[in-house]
């Protein structure tokens, strides 16, 4: 049996072996006596489970493992560089991988349940690794110079193997028998031939050509059947036993003695429970795919020619139950368990067993009687989890406020405000969120989550937060201040829903988020990334909205997405995308229409622009180590014939002149290159972008996580290149961006008629496209580059004992840039700024650390500081403003630790901003600021302020100056004047909760 154990909601990133003790106790009692009952007397693993395992597994259950290196197959780090695609040609890769498997024969050679060494895992149908030589040759000819290198490495291990052991047998995992000729002249020390077989209920000549090539046992390594009918869109597990019951007939049939060829030794059935990660790899853990992936004719209930049939996610024999705190779970067995619990009571190797018992024995197996006996565990399940409508989640918040302060403009409880906080003294809030999950049926299903409110909290110092809309408003009535009381107490929090059709993928969502297309052939990042973490919440943002389908069949590489608000800000659009090769290229074509306008928003952050209208076209190739991609955009049509200022400096000033958009203003194109070789890295990318082909912010990272980056900003020339170098664990990079507007922004500081460039009242403006000449470095320590430092989830998949970055990076800002726009008190009105900063150069460093110091105890943390300028400025020479009008040189550093059920997350920063986005934009600053986190949760606690079940204590605490909001050192005219001299104010919070997340 291909067993493991993959709790729903992880990945591969997970390990049962790395669970205490206790866990991994529990899971073997509750998953290796069902294996015993059904008759396994022998497991697959792949290197990473401990010798104890492998004997408590063997001695209690009675059950063998076989042991599975991978030889590379997914990928393999070489002096420091994590290479997915490996190169068996590399001499010092050979080696590593060899010196590898010598490490491991003499680590487990004497484990008691050992069977059998097993190398790859179909690594023939992963030979992609490309290089001059192997491009050289003929088309044809490419695959089978790769396979023998692939080969000669596993004889040449093989024969490693041998001479540590030879009371184990050697095997490897080929897909299928492609190569066979290959493995016959390379891997003459082979005892066993195991392959990776789908072909349905028979294998045909497969016994066959393994005894004329390789004169070798022959195994299933891989084989079965999945339990879902891609045809009919339903759990089909009827089906499934079918296909079991006769390819493990085959097998007895073709093992010794039998009268036939009589190589067979067994097989091991793919796979024991259900893999919910298996189609997304990285997303959609929880959900159980129904996504066919790839055809296969061997099975033909629900193949039709030219659509996929073979569903992932669905290939165990048991089904998987919801995992509890601790990760465990329970599985329920599907009709397959019950047909070979009972194919597997006939002794193959009885001097009675021939070919009339074997037929006989497994033609009075029913799959239709196997499939009632499940029926009581399928109940059983959908006992645990319903099955149309159910209650899926609940989440309890429950916390206090303890605020106070000095030289501050809060008042007491005593004389409360109307705006937040209302006042400095003690309050408690209640928020609830309640899950609802809905599933039609088996390929269809939706999920909305309500928010209901208790008492709102009107005292903490951080005083935009979600339930904040719930809070007591004061309005006029007749002349006399009304409060009223609940407002909004319950509204919808997230919802979404899925459809996987035969002819489409639908995924509607509802502030729950959604990947850009960069992976995608969106060269240009006009369709953003909508994962927002809490700052949705904090702002109360409703994004995004709408849907996505992905076509299928015919329509494959068709994808198109609609919505009044796909990301946050965006207008109301629709975009349509279709992706295909042709040739050695991947080729994209995007067109994308905003036919409204977005009102509302909520913080400066998501400004709504005017609509506009694009179309894309993305190349991409790769010729031996060299990448290129060229791509073209054409945006802005619906601006064309606006006007719009240029101000040319004179030595008395500035003329102003008036231009307006033309149809050659809306294109750009962009050209990028990359090159790889062992341990360099270096890309260069060069853009241009009319005056209004406004594309977006470049999503994907290339090779390392530098600032410097296009910005995706119409009205543009740049120039970008870098260079990534492995040393060992090191990784340093140097990184250059040059790049100017095409026209100018309009100073602050010019007389009228001159008036900066807004992004809401005028074609363009300079802001991100402000000229710039920078350069940076960063250098990165990773000694296990497998868990990518950049991932979005390193915090949670990084696996170092220490990993850490430190980077630096130096903008030269000769101009000025058009004006940002900011947002008014009521916190939906924007306005823009007078002006912009002056030229003035800014700098940062940059640093993080990750480390998991063991299972239970993990720290991340991240240090920032440099110059930096505010989003808005003013000239005024007669009243200027003494808070925006500067620039601050900031310090910030903050960490999370975890050890068992425990953790803490602090911050210190100096001189820093605020944490919301008008702080920056009014230069709002905190001379010190401070906070700390301790909280104890049911099971490890979750990371990426993911709900948990915890309780906590938190304390914040802050000087304020006369940059501070809220600071008042006294008054002039009962108002508070913050120009007063006094003493630094100060402004604290102490916070209780305690949260439950089921």
């Amino acid at each position: 049996m291909n067993w493991g154990y993959m709790p729903i909601g992880e990945n591969y990133n997970y390990s049962l072996w790395e669970q205490p003790d206790d866990v991994i106790v529990e899971a073997l009692t509750r998953e290796m006596p069902l294996l015993q009952a059904m008759g396994i007397n022998a497991i697959r693993q792949y290197v990473g489970i401990p010798p104890r395992w492998i004997q408590y597994i063997y001695q209690r259950y009675g059950i063998y493992t076989i042991l599975n290196h991978t030889v590379g197959r997914y990928g393999y780090t070489l002096d420091g560089v994590w290479y997915p695609s490996v190169d068996y040609s590399d001499e010092r890769l050979r080696q590593a991988l060899k010196d590898e498997w010598v490490a491991l024969v003499e680590e487990y050679r004497a484990t008691p349940g050992l069977l059998m060494w097993l190398l790859g895992n179909e690594n023939n149908y992963g030979l992609t690794w490309t290089s001059f030589e192997i491009e050289a040759l003929p088309k044809g000819e490419r695959d089978a110079a790769r396979a023998r290198y692939l080969y000669s490495l596993f004889g040449e291990i093989i024969d490693e193997v041998k001479k540590l052991d030879t009371d184990h047998p050697v095997a490897i995992a080929n897909g299928d028998l492609q190569y066979i000729d290959l493995i016959a002249e390379e891997c003459k020390g082979l005892d066993v031939l195991g392959s990776n077989v789908y072909r349905g209920i028979s294998a045909r000549d497969f016994f066959q050509v393994i005894k004329d090539k390789l004169g070798v046992p022959a195994m299933f390594t891989e084989f079965g059947a999945d339990a879902w009918n891609a045809k009919e869109m339903r759990e089909d597990q009827v089906t499934q036993a079918k296909y079991l019951i006769g390819q493990w007939q085959e097998i007895y049939e073709q093992s010794s003695g039998k009268g036939r060829v009589g190589n067979a030794i067994g097989g091991v059935i793919f796979q024991w429970s259900d893999g919910w990660w298996k189609f997304g790899q990285e997303s959609r853990l929880d959900v159980h795919d129904t996504n066919a992936s790839w055809p296969n004719a061997g099975y033909p209930e629900d193949y039709v020619e030219g659509e996929n049939n073979m569903n992932e996610e669905w290939w165990g024999i048991t089904s998987k139950g919801p995992p509890d705190h601790r990760t465990l779970y329970h599985v329920y067995p599907r009709a397959a368990y019950y047909a070979l619990q009972q194919a597997f009571r006939l002794d193959p190797y009885a001097p009675e067993t021939n070919l009339d018992v074997i037929r006989s024995h497994f033609g009075a197996i029913q799959p239709v009687n196997a499939a009632f006996q499940a029926r009581s565990d399928r109940a059983s399940q959908l006992g645990e989890e319903f099955k149309r409508v159910r209650l899926s989640g609940l989440r309890m918040e429950f916390e206090t406020y303890s605020t106070g302060g000095t030289n501050i403009s809060t008042p007491t409880a005593e004389n409360p405000q109307p705006k937040l906080p209302a006042y400095l003294g003690f309050d408690h809030q209640q928020s609830f969120f309640t899950d609802f999950e809905a599933r039609p049926a088996d390929n269809i299903s939706g999920r909305v989550s309500l928010n209901i409110l208790g008492n709102v909290g009107v005292n903490p110092i951080d005083e935009i937060f979600y339930e904040n809309r719930g809070r007591r408003r004061a309005v006029e009535i007749d002349g006399e201040l009304v409060d009223l009381t609940g407002l909004e107490r319950v509204r919808v929090y997230q919802a979404e829903v899925s459809w996987d059709d035969r002819w489409f993928r639908l995924d509607g969502f509802y502030r729950t988020g959604h990947l850009h297309w960069g992976f995608e052939g969106d060269f240009f990042g006009i369709y953003r990334d909508a994962y927002y973490g809490e700052n949705l919440d904090i702002y109360n943002g409703e994004a995004p909205v709408g849907a996505e389908i992905a076509g299928k069949k015919w329509m494959e590489g068709l994808k198109v997405a609609f919505g009044p608000q796909l990301w946050w800000g965006a207008n109301p659009a629709v975009y349509v995308k279709y992706q295909r090769k042709f040739g050695r290229f991947d080729m994209a074509g995007i067109y994308q229409d905003e036919f409204a306008r977005q009102r509302t928003t909520t913080t400066s952050f998501v400004i709504p622009l005017p609509p506009t209208r694009r179309a894309t076209l993305y190349a991409k190739t790769n010729w031996g180590p060299i990448g290129i991609e060229l791509g073209g955009i054409w945006a802005g049509s619906t601006k064309v014939g606006e006007t719009f200022q240029i101000a040319e400096e004179t030595d008395d000033g500035y003329n102003i002149y008036v231009d307006q958009v033309k149809d050659s203003d809306t294109f750009g194109g962009k050209a990028k290159l990359t090159w790889e070789h062992g341990r360099w890295h270096w890309y260069a990318q060069a853009a241009r972008a009319g005056i209004v082909a406004d594309g977006g912010p470049t999503e994907p990272i290339t090779f390392t996580d530098w600032k410097l980056k296009d910005s995706g900003f119409f009205n543009q020339t740049n120039f970008i290149s870098g260079l990534a170098v492995n040393i060992g664990n090191y990784q340093i990079g140097p990184n250059f961006l040059w790049q100017k507007p095409i026209v100018g922004p309009i100073p602050g500081w010019a007389d009228p008629p001159a008036e900066p460039r807004n992004l809401v009242e005028d074609p363009f403006a300079v802001r991100d496209n402000r000229e710039t000449i920078g350069g940076e470095i960063l250098l990165t320590y990773d000694p296990t580059p497998a868990t990518w430092f950049w991932a979005w989830d390193n915090d949670v998949r990084e696996n170092a004992r220490l990993a850490w970055s430190l980077g630096y990076v130096y903008r030269y800002l000769p101009t000025t840039m058009d004006a940002a726009i900011g947002i008014l008190e009521d916190g939906r009105t924007f306005f823009p700024f007078p002006g912009a900063p002056p030229p003035k150069n800014l700098w940062e460093v940059n640093g993080r650390v990750v480390s998991k110091l063991g299972y239970n105890t993990r720290v991340v943390g991240e240090l920032s500081f440099g110059r930096a300028a505010p989003n808005g400025w003013t000239y005024d020479p007669e009243n200027p403003d003494p808070i925006l009008t500067r620039f601050i040189d900031r310090f910030s550093v903050e960490g999370r630790v975890t050890s068992g059920p425990v953790a803490f997350a602090t911050f210190l920063k100096i001189n820093d901003w605020g944490p919301f986005d008008y702080h920056r934009d009014f230069n709002l600053t905190f001379p010190l600021h401070v906070m700390g986190d301790l909280s104890y949760s049911l099971g490890k606690p979750a990371w990426f302020d993911n709900p948990n079940t915890k309780i906590g204590l938190r304390g914040v605490w802050r000087s304020l100056d006369v940059y501070s909001n809220r600071y008042c050192p006294g008054r002039t005219d009962d108002e508070c004047d913050p120009s007063l001299p006094g003493d630094d104010g100060t402004e604290w919070e102490i916070r209780t909760y305690f949260h439950v997340s089921i």
